[in-house]
């Protein structure tokens, strides 16, 4: 299962998706605006195995803000949105208050809906995450994609509910794997992140995802069995409500089901 994939923006797009959906269960195709969406959406439609969801990354926020209001709009038909979230990192901040914004508006509408799963970016800016996460207590359910802040700030987001998306590049790092170690277990699901995440310089495939359980179970000290089961059971708690745009996600802080 892939969590978290730019599927459209590889050179071979359709190639990868038509693969993907031969090798992979399911892999939540995420996108970086609302036209992108759109665009995407005709050409790389949803299937039972690709859950195809708009965002408007913090990234292009200055430029895709104009889109903010196409993007609630969407959301009113799509049990998830990503990717979506905050980047205070030196090369973004200067448009931080914007992206703000635009989150604050998506927690709001996601909240209006009932709840919806997010993909949620929050490089250099976990603490403003949190803290509109817990202003919006009905926001849904909250995925931290590659979660690379403190272990304090790790510490806030378990007692908050949030999952957390995991992939093979994250876990290349010391601190991926410390701050992978300190998950909660039952709230982990695999990612690719491809194609910008990379390992020894090679773009990751959706059918990688799969590979961060070995080295999970290294972390987590369980045999590599162990947590694949427990990430496909993860998985299918997700799976489950981003399959059902109509129902209220009451239930987001609990933990996945035995």
């Amino acid at each position: 299962m892939d969590f978290h994939c730019h599927l459209d923006l590889y050179p071979d797009a359709r190639k990868v998706y038509s693969e993907a959906s031969n090798r992979v269960e399911f892999v939540w195709l995420v996108t970086t605006s609302p036209r992108a969406f759109a665009a995407t959406s005709k050409v790389l439609p949803a299937t039972d195995k690709i859950f195809v969801s708009p965002g408007l990354h913090p990234e292009v926020a200055d430029k895709k803000s104009g889109e903010l209001d196409l993007l609630l709009l969407q959301m009113e038909g799509c049990s998830g949105v990503g990717e979506v979230g905050l980047d205070g990192s030196a090369r973004y901040r200067q448009h931080f208050d914007l992206q703000i914004d635009i989150l604050r508006a998506v927690l709001q509408k996601s909240a209006t809906l009932g709840g919806r799963v997010l993909s949620i970016h929050s490089r250099s800016a976990a603490k403003n995450i949190l803290d509109l996460l817990e202003s919006q207590p009905r926001y849904g359910i909250a995925v931290l994609h590659w979660f690379t802040d403190s272990p304090s700030q790790l510490s806030r987001a378990k007692e908050l509910g949030c999952w957390f998306s995991v992939g093979p590049a994250m876990l290349a790092s010391s601190n991926g794997r410390k701050l992978a170690g300190l998950m909660p277990r039952d709230r982990v699901v695999s990612e690719s992140d491809g194609p910008f995440a990379k390992v020894r310089g090679v773009s990751l495939m959706p059918w990688d995802a799969a590979s961060v359980t070995f080295k999970l179970a290294e972390i987590w000290g369980m045999q590599v069995d162990q947590v694949d089961q427990l990430l496909k059971a993860n998985g299918k708690v997700l799976m489950h409500y981003l399959a059902r745009p109509g129902d209220t996600l009451e239930w987001k802080r609990s933990k996945a089901p035995a």
